[in-house]
């Protein structure tokens, strides 16, 4: 064995970086010698931090001769130059490049010890303030702790990615919190399971029979049921489940659970069978729903001062609309009730209905206050009324660092009704926090389609508050006279009622639905790439990398899932040489991307879609353009995108695009439901095209069994009883 060689260098550029185990690829300078290539596992590296390394030289077959290492260290740079680009390179945020010559300047070769030793002489720089200059420290200390924390763990197993985590979520606090309960680790930081934060615990000596073990695998499947859509988990499932997956006694788990109960971390609440387990939050935003929107139904609602008829003809007169019998119900019942749900399939007038309400509103010298729930649905109510809308987020006025909404029951929204398109993509926590905001005085309109997926959150609530009959329902059931041309309006009906589908005639080229029979999973797979790469776009004048064409596929996995669809679209639309490396993936420019967890920061959330704009290879970050707004990634920030050339379907909820291509396959069996395909097809404005088997569409057709979920919104509600009718209209 070839004996083991020492460098020592500078870092030069990244050239490949995996987040999940800190695997690295970069080009480095030794002292003395040419550029060569580092391969190694590394905390976050930066192009000019200065490294000892040690290790061997091989050959890849691919990438030729490189430096694998088998250890460093790291080495503050001592030369003026070296220090310099240490500062600029971004490893210390608040100092950029200029700044770095700045403080140069000042501080010449002691720059390093006074960052360390005198770190308040920073405010001698020019351009330094208080503010400045509190990043700069904070910043220092912070690189510093985490690379102390990322060599620690590193004895256990854990990657540089979630050591980084840890850091972020505890700071300074972060060796305590792992010596004294690192099952917090699960409780705390997104995208840490209880399985990470058991090896990680039993690693460190956790007792496989610990009461906090067993407590932390409760939480643990409560939050996994909360992710699943479910607002509680049931008791016995939840028993049955710890005995299987920690192999402990019934009596320990028991013990554990009452442990819970009385430190107020789970409640329990009697079901007709059985027991209902719920994490506080949930257990508190299902009260309250229940008990705000009973109120809220019961309160007096003054009529409109005006001849209802005649603002309707001056409405429809300039609007340039027609309203039906139902849509001037629809209407009537927005100024005349409390709370009203207005429902209905595509082509069915919903739209309709918000523009004339909101224009009536106005005459009546009504402020009101439109929003959806997702950025994308938001922009195109705006569109379509004429009217600003924002967000829910946006509307409560997020406050990221807070991790809250300014406007609740103490500073609530200010306006005469608020209107909420797309409600069937709300979950529990939105709507109690939206809830909490609505003064006495707000009219509440919540517009949706009940046969559409449900929220990708927790709970069920327009078919839950539609169910209990304790406020007005309006149902648009009429496809309007310019929709009835259109095959993807009349299939999406067609799929609701459990109908097969209406093809377009034979050599049709300009219908907006097609089926292409392709029974066989590998020429299904080369028609959507022709499909996305060729064929739509000639037909639309668009880029195949236009927003505006959306693969929407039912399952993440096999060869025409969301995962392999994103890799060979991106192959073979976006073909560049550029991109940034980010473990198994790479983000190139014009890339479309989607953001997978909220970020109340960036104000970014779990689904939203945006384009790669502009890399940053050396530093290892990205721009992304979400709806005409610029925001950055920095290195550690990239696990939260992912590609979105391929979407799954509830990612795709309360979007609208241009050309929608779906896979239907019999390998997609599990996911194969009606209200899956119909949410797929409603996607679509002009074009829907769907690939796969007749076997598969019937399956999905005749499959009428939505996925039960634990939620007692409908029930409460039914039990409270209320001033609404007894039943919806039907």
């Amino acid at each position: 064995m070839a004996p083991e060689e020492h460098f020592e260098g500078t870092v030069e550029e990244i050239v490949y970086y995996n987040p999940d185990d800190g695997y690295t690829v970069c080009r480095f300078t030794p002292e003395t010698g040419e550029t060569i290539t580092l391969v190694g596992l590394f905390p976050p590296l930066s192009p000019g931090e200065t490294l000892k390394v040690k290790g061997g030289w091989e050959l890849n077959p691919k990438f030729g001769r490189q430096f694998r290492v088998s250890s460093f260290s790291t080495v503050l740079p001592s030369s003026v130059k070296g220090i310099e680009r240490f500062l600029g390179s971004g490893l210390i945020k608040g100092i950029g490049p200029v700044l770095a010559r700045r403080i140069i300047k000042v501080f010449d070769l002691a720059t390093i010890d006074i960052l360390s030793k005198e770190p308040d002489r920073m405010a001698e720089v020019p351009g330094v303030g208080p503010a400045k200059l509190k990043e700069i420290k904070k910043s220092w200390a912070e690189h510093k702790d985490i690379r102390d924390l990322i060599i620690f763990l590193q004895e256990y197993g854990v990657s540089t990615n979630l050591a980084t985590k840890i850091y972020r979520q505890y700071g300074e606090r972060s060796f305590h919190v792992l010596r004294s309960n690192p099952y917090q680790l699960s409780l705390d930081i997104w995208g840490v399971g209880f399985k990470t934060a058991d090896q990680i615990a039993l690693k460190l000596g956790t007792d496989p029979a610990s009461p906090e073990r067993v407590k932390a695998f409760i939480l643990y499947i409560l939050e996994k049921d909360n992710e699943q859509g479910h607002v509680f988990s049931v008791k016995e499932e939840v028993l049955e489940a710890c005995g299987k997956e920690l192999g402990v006694g019934d009596d320990l788990v028991r013990g554990a659970l009452a442990g819970l109960e009385a430190e107020r971390r789970v409640v329990t609440e009697p079901l007709a069978s059985g027991t209902a387990l719920y994490l506080p939050f949930f257990y508190q935003a299902q009260e309250e729903v229940v008990r705000i929107l009973h109120e809220l139904g019961g309160r007096p609602c003054p009529a409109p001062d005006f001849d209802l008829s005649a603002a309707l003809a001056e409405a429809e007169r300039d609007l340039g609309i027609v309203l039906s019998p139902m849509q001037r119900t629809a209407v009537a019942n927005a100024l005349a009730k409390k709370i009203l749900v207005i429902t209905g399939g595509p082509g069915t007038g919903k739209t309709t209905i918000i523009k004339a309400v909101v224009d009536i509103f106005s005459r009546w010298g009504k402020t009101v206050l439109l929003a959806a729930p997702t950025g994308r649905a938001a922009k195109r109510l705006s569109e379509t009324t004429g009217r600003e809308a924002k967000t829910i987020h946006r509307i409560l006025e997020v406050r990221p660092k807070q991790g809250d909404f300014r406007r609740n029951e103490r500073n609530p929204l200010k306006g005469d009704a608020l209107i909420v398109d797309e409600f069937s993509m709300v979950d529990l926590p939105l709507l109690y926090h939206l809830l909490k905001a609505v003064p006495p005085w707000m009219r509440l309109v919540f517009v949706g389609d009940q046969d559409q997926l449900p929220s990708v959150g927790p709970g069920c609530l327009l078919r839950d508050i539609i169910a209990s009959g304790r406020v007005e329902v309006v149902r648009l059931d009429e496809i309007f006279r310019q929709e009835k041309d259109s095959l993807i309006v009349v299939n999406a009906h067609r799929v609701n009622q459990g109908q097969g589908l209406v093809y377009p005639p034979r050599g049709a080229e300009d219908a907006d639905f097609y089926f292409i029979r392709r029974d066989d999973e590998a020429k299904a797979f080369s028609t959507i790439l022709q499909i996305c790469g060729w064929r739509i776009p000639s037909r639309f004048g668009l880029s195949p990398l236009s927003p505006q064409i959306q693969v929407i596929s039912p399952m993440y996995k096999g060869l025409v899932g969301v995962d392999n669809l994103n890799r060979e679209l991106q192959a073979r639309l976006n073909r560049r040489e550029d991109g940034l490396k980010v473990g198994t993936r790479e983000f190139r420019l014009r890339d479309k991307v989607m953001q997978i967890r909220n970020d109340y920061e960036k104000e970014v959330f779990n689904g939203d879609i945006g384009v790669v704009a502009q890399i940053d290879r050396s530093r290892f970050r990205i721009l992304v353009e979400f709806e005409g707004r610029a925001v950055p990634y920095e290195k550690d920030e990239l696990n939260d995108l992912v590609l979105a050339y391929a979407i799954s379907v509830h990612k795709a909820q309360g979007s609208e695009y241009q050309a929608v291509v779906m896979p239907l396959l019999t390998q997609h069996f599990i996911m194969l439901q009606r209200n899956l395909f119909y949410t797929a097809l409603t996607r679509a404005k002009k074009l829907c095209i769907v690939v796969g088997s007749y076997k598969a569409l019937y399956i999905a057709i005749k499959n009428d069994k939505p996925v039960k979920r634990n939620c007692l919104v409908r029930d409460k509600l039914i039990r409270l009883g209320g001033s609404g009718p007894s039943s919806p209209n039907p």
